[in-house]
C-alpha cells in the first residue's frame, strides 16, 4: 500500500526554515504516512530551491500568491490526503499518531493541530491560546496550524482560492462543520511576533481578519499588510 499523504509547503525565501520543517516530518515517513513532499515556491531569491532538492522534495515554482501556490501544490499531489504546512511550522513529536488516528476515521474530514510558538513566554501562550480558542469556537484555524484532509474533500469544497492572503480562512469557511482538532501540536516561528511586538502583530492579524470578513478584498489586505 502506498503512503497516503502528500505534504504541500508554500515557500518564499524559506531556505533557513525548511530543514527543521522537513526533519519534523521524518516520523511520518517512518510510520509509512508520507508519500511525497511538494515545495511550491513563489519567487525566492535565497537557496530555497537547492535546499528543497537536497531534502528530496518536489519543487514547483509559480507566481507569488500563497493561495495560488497551495492550489498548484494540491493539483500536483498524488496522495489520497493532503497535509498543508507553512515552511516555518514544525509538527511536534507524536503528530504521526494523531494523523493516523484521524485517517482511520470512517469520514475523516479536515483536521488541524493545536498552535504553539517556539519562543515568547507568556505573550506567546496568550496568542496561541486565542488562536486555539478561535479555531474551536468559530472553526477558523490559520495556516500555521497545518491542515490534513482527504484530497476528495479538498476538491469537493473547491480547494484554495488563488489569493495572496486569507486563503486559510477561505478554505476553513468552505470546510465549515467538517473541521476537527487533532491531538497534536504545530510549533510555529515567533520571529515576526518578536520583531513587531506580540500585541501589535496579534491585533493587526485580528483587524485583518475582521476586514476580510467584512468584504475587503485579499489583494487590498495584502497591500496594506506588507506596507505597515
Amino acid at each position: 500500500m502506498r503512503a497516503p499523504i502528500s505534504v504541500v509547503i508554500p515557500t518564499l525565501n524559506a531556505a533557513t526554515a525548511l530543514p527543521g520543517t522537513a526533519a519534523a516530518l521524518m516520523e511520518g515517513v517512518e510510520a509509512g504516512l508520507i508519500r511525497e513532499v511538494i515545495v511550491v515556491d513563489g519567487g525566492s531569491t535565497d537557496h530555497t530551491a537547492e535546499v528543497a532538492e537536497e531534502l528530496g522534495a518536489r519543487f514547483l515554482s509559480v507566481p507569488a500568491s500563497r493561495g495560488g501556490q497551495l492550489r498548484a501544490g494540491a493539483a500536483a499531489a498524488r496522495g489520497d490526503h493532503l497535509l498543508v504546512l507553512h515552511a516555518d511550522t514544525q509538527l511536534a513529536p507524536g503528530w504521526s499518531e494523531a494523523a493516523t488516528a484521524h485517517l482511520s476515521r470512517a469520514t475523516p474530514g479536515a483536521g488541524y493541530f493545536r498552535l504553539a510558538f517556539d519562543s515568547g513566554g507568556l505573550p506567546a501562550r496568550l496568542v496561541a491560546g486565542w488562536a486555539n480558542l478561535r479555531s474551536r469556537l468559530f472553526g477558523l484555524p490559520y495556516g500555521d496550524q497545518g491542515l490534513l484532509l482527504p484530497a476528495t474533500l479538498y476538491a469537493e469544497v473547491g480547494g484554495y482560492p488563488d489569493q495572496p492572503l486569507m486563503e486559510d480562512v477561505a478554505i476553513a469557511r468552505a470546510l465549515k462543520g467538517r473541521l476537527v482538532a487533532l491531538d497534536g501540536v504545530a510549533v510555529t516561528s515567533a520571529a515576526k511576533y518578536r520583531a513587531q511586538g506580540w500585541m501589535r502583530r496579534g491585533g493587526r492579524n485580528l483587524w485583518t481578519l475582521a476586514r476580510y470578513m467584512g468584504g475587503v478584498s485579499p489583494e487590498r489586505l495584502a497591500r496594506d499588510y506588507t506596507s505597515n
